[in-house]
């Protein structure tokens, strides 16, 4: 049948398309690529039983067909494309369905990408342009399945279209999550319990993160599309004395004499301290009434 295209953007402008028979809107079909449905036997043949929703037919091999299975009874099936990209009928199913997000380990690295084990006789494909970073054989990756322009299942690591917002945690709450993009403009974004979509602002940004690591991180809004702003830092007044004891050590690093003061660069201070400006400021401010620093030509000396 003739293809058409539905193109679909996605963050920072990327776009993806998924195949659809024209005329048609894609949810009209039964028969979809990459997902479980339940199917009917409609006849038998000895290389396989080929099963239909009323309207279209896909192959089961004779290796999956259950004894006793006949025309007219009911099978669950997961559907994707063979070896040679035609779409075929399995009873196993993957350890993730289209759009479902979740951790693949990589079997291998190959010319065109990296190949997934999720659970099928054929592996995955995790193309580079939808690698964050680079993967290597044994590692588990954060990614979903999609459909690509030629209508074949991949995998991405661009999961941010994917991720649920309809978590069940509320502000204050304390979660765990998966960093899988940053953003220079945005922030962190990262998939709480691998699911949920959350992002730590770049105002809050006071760490050196990388794609993969796994984080503790306090909710700190709950925006009203769902999804979460988080922080990995504490409140401002109980984190005031670990940003404080950061600063003397790192005035300590410097022999005593910190050679810029609080009206330094947000970069410079992000680079030295890991700390914003603003929770700078306030651990030197709380220093400073402490006794324990004192600015002079706009430098920062430890005494006492």
């Amino acid at each position: 049948m003739p293809l058409g295209i539905w193109p679909i953007r996605m963050l920072f402008g990327i776009e993806r398309c998924f195949p659809v028979q024209m005329g048609k809107t894609r949810g009209e079909y039964m028969l979809k690529i990459g997902e479980r449905q339940t199917l009917k036997a409609d006849h038998l043949k000895k290389f396989g039983a080929y099963l239909t929703d009323g309207s279209e037919t896909v192959l089961l091999p004779a290796k999956e067909v259950p004894e006793h299975f006949g025309k007219g009874q009911e099978i669950d099936v997961f559907l994707y494309l063979d070896s040679s990209d035609r779409p075929i009928a399995t009873t196993r199913m993957p350890k993730l369905t289209l759009h479902e997000v979740g951790l693949l380990k990589v079997k291998e690295v190959g010319k065109t990408g990296a190949w997934l084990d999720w659970g099928l006789e054929k592996d995955l494909l995790l193309p580079y342009h939808e690698q964050t970073r680079k993967v290597k054989a044994k590692e588990e990756v954060l990614c979903a399945p999609y459909l690509d322009k030629s209508g074949r299942l991949c995998a991405t690591m661009n999961v941010y279209p994917y991720l649920s917002s309809e978590s069940p945690y509320q502000v204050d709450d304390t979660v765990s999550g998966r960093i899988y993009e940053t953003s220079g403009n945005y922030g962190v974004f990262l998939a709480v319990d691998d699911k949920y979509s959350a992002l730590i602002p770049k105002m809050e940004d006071a760490g050196s993160f990388r794609i993969g690591d796994i984080v503790e991180a306090r909710v700190t809004k709950v925006r009203e599309d769902g999804k979460l702003n988080v922080s990995v830092r504490k409140k401002a007044y109980l984190q005031m004395d670990e940003d404080a004891e950061t600063v003397l050590r790192v005035i300590d690093e410097y022999d005593g004499v910190l050679p810029f003061d609080d009206k330094v660069s947000p970069e410079v201070i992000k680079r030295e301290m890991g700390l914003s400006k603003n929770a700078f400021k306030r651990a030197v401010g709380h220093l400073m009434k402490e006794g324990k620093v004192e600015i002079r030509d706009r430098r920062i000396f430890r005494v006492g």
